[in-house]
């Protein structure tokens, strides 16, 4: 069985580790946006016939979030870090934090978010519902199967 907390983690260390505590907070508040919203960007664990959300599989799922794409200069390193490392920990603990419902969602409901070097097709027409040092986060996005983040 996947660990969603350290999946968790793991993601929000590919995503967000330079971004400070308010950063981290806030992509692991997208992906809880995601895996609480049961639409087609929630993953799930399959147990014979029935189907049951999973935090990890939504951070897992395809072309969602780009630290797991394999071409992607996070992957190698989501994969190596240890709990050795100080900012990984904090990622431990804000997954922690987030899976038992301690964290509360600051992001107005975003499930969706890119950095501001870039500014995706998706994005496009769409009014941000919160900011935090690099990276732009929206709550509107009805989004196709194929858009990361």
């Amino acid at each position: 069985m996947v660990d969603d907390v350290d999946i968790l983690a793991r993601t929000i260390y590919g995503e967000a580790r330079s971004e400070g505590q308010e950063g981290m907070e806030a992509v692991a508040c997208v992906v809880m946006n995601r895996y609480r919203a049961g639409r087609w960007f929630t993953g799930y664990l399959v147990y014979g016939s029935k189907k049951i959300p999973s935090v990890a599989q939504t951070c897992l799922k395809k072309r969602q979030f780009s630290c797991w794409n394999k071409n992607d200069p996070n992957y190698v390193k989501i994969y190596n870090v240890t709990p050795m490392d100080a900012v990984f920990r904090q990622c431990m603990n804000i997954a922690q934090r987030a899976i038992s419902g301690e964290l509360k969602d600051f992001t107005k409901g975003a499930t969706y978010y890119h950095t501001k070097q870039i500014k995706p097709v998706w994005a496009l027409a769409h009014t941000p519902c919160y900011k935090c040092k690099n990276h732009v986060f929206y709550n509107d996005i009805d989004g196709g199967k194929n858009e990361e983040n």
